[in-house]
């Protein structure tokens, strides 16, 4: 596995697929993904793992982490948190945070990101923020 810096449009491929198949893509697509770093696992060649970067002050967002559905469960999310925890570490953020689907919660869980206590939901689906402090 191999973690590497991507386009936004290779990004947008995997995320619609993944986490709005219903949505157009331009549904899946961010304001500020031009200012944003977009990066994603490749498996054997194939790129199965996206996630888009946004650094603000000192906290740095992920958003849209997506695996293809027939690569989950492989460990690649994990691979990827990994490096987003090391790689917010060196670009100096203090906090690295994102909005994460309360059924994936769990995930997040795993790596030290906890609930903030505020959610909000999306075409019906409910969000939490969470977050880890990195010093």
């Amino acid at each position: 596995m191999l973690v590497q810096q991507i386009t936004k449009e290779e990004a947008w491929q995997i995320r619609q697929v993944v986490m709005w198949p219903d949505k157009p893509l331009n549904f899946i697509k961010l304001k500020d993904d031009g200012n944003g770093l977009h990066y994603g696992v490749l498996d054997q060649g194939e790129l199965c793992t996206v996630v888009s970067c946004f650094m603000e002050n000192d906290r740095m967002q992920f958003r849209k982490l997506a695996t293809l559905n027939d690569k989950q469960g492989l460990g690649l999310g994990s691979f990827m948190m990994k490096f987003l925890l090391e790689n917010s570490r060196q670009q100096s953020a203090k906090t690295l945070w994102c909005n994460a689907r309360v059924n994936k919660k769990g995930f997040y869980e795993k790596f030290g990101l906890a609930e903030t206590g505020k959610k909000f939901f999306k075409d019906g689906i409910e969000f939490t923020v969470m977050e880890i402090s990195l010093l």
